[in-house]
């Protein structure tokens, strides 16, 4: 559902770290006194512009913060280094591979430190490789989307909510077209892929909140997506496209299935193929 004016005040302020908050009510001569909950509570009748003003600032200083560390033009010579992009371990089942595969497994010394010399090394190099290789090239394009002027980013994780669109909430996800789609099916009935996002995604992340998705496919091999997703010029000419010209409404409105329970949302998708 469409969240309201107030719903959506409670949800911006509700994203900024209390530090932020007091000096959000200071700089609007607010009694900064109490628990988060009475400043939102004091700041909820404030004008959004002054909200969003606040937040952008805010965002700015934490990605100059993370630049400290290494430039984005250093950052993304760095993600060209990556030839492969190959996981090794399914994510999230490393403890279960490694228990199955060698602890148990092996009952001499000799044959265990062999089979991890010759198969676990590669396969967690691997799994650390396309695990970082993620993080990085999505803190990028999120922090393009975040920096986009019709989009205001959260200030801390807040629900599920990243970004603000249209001034409606989104949780934002970075993800390949999945194996079981075809580019020409999914770009000629894309609310098709949402709801398949959303009644396949893992019971422990389960979530109906708003979700903003971003679906990269290569167009000559899908098994060569990941390269897409560090082609930064197009992926990010890609994204402004799209926020200079989308809105948000009931059509964004998505029904879909988990576990015999029916949810209703609303969600936005962006497909770059290339």
């Amino acid at each position: 559902m469409l969240v309201s004016k107030k719903e959506l005040t409670n949800l911006k302020l509700r994203a900024i770290k209390s530090d932020n908050l007091k000096k959000l009510a200071g700089i609007l001569d607010i009694n900064t006194r109490g628990t988060v909950l009475d400043l939102v509570k004091k700041l909820i009748d404030i004008p959004q512009n002054k909200i969003d003003e606040f937040i952008k600032k805010r965002y700015q200083e934490q990605v100059k913060e993370r630049q400290k560390l290494i430039s984005d033009e250093n950052l993304k010579q760095e993600l060209l280094k990556v030839k492969k992009f190959r996981w090794g371990v399914v994510q999230g089942q490393l403890d279960q591979k490694i228990q199955s595969e060698y602890v148990r497994r092996f009952v001499r010394y000799e044959d265990l430190i062999s089979g991890v010399k010759s198969k676990l090394h590669d396969d967690i190099t691997h799994y650390v490789i396309a695990t970082w290789y993620n993080h990085w090239t999505t803190v990028l394009i999120e922090d393009h989307i975040s920096q986009h002027s019709k989009v205001i980013p959260t200030l801390k994780n807040n629900f599920g909510v990243d970004i603000f669109f249209n001034n409606q909430p989104f949780d934002l996800k970075i993800t390949y077209l999945p194996k079981n789609f075809t580019l020409e099916q999914v770009l000629k009935n894309p609310k098709g892929l949402i709801v398949w996002l959303y009644e396949n995604q893992g019971a422990q992340r389960f979530g109906a909140n708003n979700r903003f998705f971003v679906v990269l496919a290569s167009k000559k091999n899908l098994e060569e997506s990941w390269k897409l997703k560090r082609d930064f010029n197009f992926v990010f000419s890609e994204i402004d496209r799209f926020f200079n010209s989308a809105s948000v409404s009931i059509k964004d409105e998505i029904v879909f299935s988990f576990k015999k329970k029916t949810y209703t949302t609303i969600s936005k998708i962006l497909i770059i193929a290339k």
